[in-house]
Order: structure tokens, then sequence, then C-alpha cells
């Protein structure tokens, strides 16, 4: 059941270090402020969503 947790995971933290880069690409050249955001913000997302599942696992 937990099997593709840390592909979920990466795939999540790789999407928001691509836009961090992206919007920095775009909004600030040179800068790495949205690429740090971004990133700690999608460990953020990834480790709630995973804490969510397991949760749920754990109420069922």
């Amino acid at each position: 059941m937990l099997s593709g947790v840390a592909i979920q995971m990466g795939v999540t933290i790789y999407l928001f270090v691509k836009l961090g880069k992206w919007l920095d690409a775009k909004y600030n050249p040179g800068g790495k402020a949205g690429l740090i955001i971004f990133t700690l913000l999608g460990v953020g997302v990834s480790l709630y969503v995973v804490l969510k599942q397991l949760n749920k696992i754990n109420e069922d």
C-alpha cells in the first residue's frame, strides 16, 4: 500500500523544484529565492500528503 510513497514524494518535490526554477528564470534572473522557497514548499506538501495517507491507513 505504501510502495509508491517514495515515487510520489519524489515527483512532488521535482515538480515544485521545476516551478521554482521557472519562476526564478522568468521573474528573478540570477536569483535562487524561488527555487529555495518552492523546494521547501514541495517537501512540506509531500510530507503532508504522506502523513494524511498514513492516518487514513491507521483509521481503517
